[in-house]
């Protein structure tokens, strides 16, 4: 059996203001011609499939369009939510939707949900959404959950034994640490707390320990999502498929890609089939006047992050770089070529703060407004609920 691993979709995110609807809907029309230049019978969306748990309008009908041509080519749908999404959104008419092959599961209610799809070689599928432990010491309360990790092994360990001849997926969206290994995030991922042994908390979620992927019986393939970089997780069949685009400026000039998944008796193999957007992402270095003239400026509507090495700041600066290129999103000096550590800066910063500076500052920098101390009280209600 052959399927396409994808995460990360976060349908209806906006990137330093502006809309990716048209990018996300260009990528997915390529998705869907990789499917049948492949011959697929599966997709599978590890979980972000939105980028907010109340997403707009057009986001809906995007992915509404994507399920639809999935269908209409008899591909099957094995989905779950991630940390972005709304379990119970996603859940809506899922019982429903399996009947058409779009298996979602957006909700845990106590036990891993399998969805059997038959073939050459029969596999089971099974999708465990974004967990958080106070949800599975309330289905499971006698499993001795402490933290995200134990309770990803309580809810796995609800499944029953494998079955001969049949392989066995895991769709995931979790932080996975590969015996020891800190996945390579992007600026997008933010990391809200000290990195520590095992204690590592990427975008608010706890980490997980890749053995559990092996315990029971162990998986075929392990589909992960939340991390945007494509990669391995401790394992060659442990994988992030990554964001299909490139969400965060420090991606710039990176290459997507969707995995192929190859399903045999012996196993999964994998290959990465590379995604081209609709535009580049791309960081741009040197003097405003050169990287602005006419005869230099190439592929104009890609999103631009510019770092000007003119000695002294340039007179309207962003409206000049913007007139060449009009979905120029950054603009930062270097005088003398000297690269910028904003990373750096950015990573020391990021440390210093707690959990409630920080998402005060992400929310004021999506919805332009700062917190009222309404949603204060609800944020701090729901962090004593357990990790967000």
């Amino acid at each position: 059996m052959k399927f396409l691993h994808l995460g990360d979709l976060h349908l209806g995110k906006r990137v330093n203001g502006f809309d990716f609807l048209e990018d996300q809907r260009y990528i997915l029309a390529q998705i869907l011609d990789l499917c049948g230049a492949q011959g697929v019978e599966a997709v599978v969306l590890a979980g972000d499939i939105y980028d907010a748990a109340l997403p707009p309008a057009g986001a809906v009908t995007l992915l509404d369009w994507f399920l639809t041509e999935l269908t209409d080519r008899n591909i099957q749908v094995l989905a779950v939510s991630g940390n972005h999404d709304s379990p119970d959104r996603l859940d809506y008419a899922s019982a429903l939707l399996a009947r058409q092959g779009v298996h979602i599961a957006g909700r845990f209610t106590g036990k891993v949900r399998i969805a059997a799809l038959s073939g050459d070689v029969p596999v089971e599928f099974c999708l465990l959404p974004f967990l958080r432990p106070a949800t599975v010491r309330h289905y499971l309360p006698d499993e001795g959950i402490v933290n995200q990790d134990t309770a990803v092994a309580a809810a796995l360990a609800t499944l029953p034994p494998r079955r001969d001849g049949v392989s066995r997926v895991l769709v995931a969206h979790q932080t996975v640490l590969g015996w020891g290994s800190v996945p390579q995030c992007a600026g997008s991922e933010s990391i809200a707390a000290e990195m520590s042994g095992a204690d590592v908390n990427i975008g608010t979620l706890d980490a997980v320990s890749a053995a559990r992927f092996t315990e029971n019986g162990g998986f075929d393939y392990v589909a992960l999502g939340h991390i945007h970089r494509p990669q391995t997780a401790g394992a060659p069949n442990i994988r992030y498929a990554g964001a299909p685009l490139c969400y965060s400026l420090d991606e710039a000039g990176a290459q997507k890609s969707a995995v192929l998944v190859t399903l045999t008796p012996a196993g999964a193999e994998t290959e990465l089939l590379p995604l081209q957007p609709l535009r580049a992402m791309r960081h741009l270095t040197g003097p405003l006047a050169e990287l602005t003239d006419p005869a230099r400026v190439t592929d104009p509507e890609d999103y631009i992050w510019a770092t000007l090495t003119d000695d002294t700041p340039q007179p309207d600066a962003m409206a000049v770089l913007r007139a060449a290129y009009p979905n120029a999103m950054r603009l930062d000096y270097a005088p003398r070529g000297a690269a910028p550590d904003w990373q750096a800066e950015t990573a020391v910063t990021v440390r210093r703060k707690s959990f409630e500076e920080l998402f005060s500052d992400f929310f004021e920098q999506m919805n332009g407004r700062s917190l009222t101390e309404e949603e204060r009280h609800i944020l701090n209600e729901m962090r004593e609920e357990g990790p967000l």
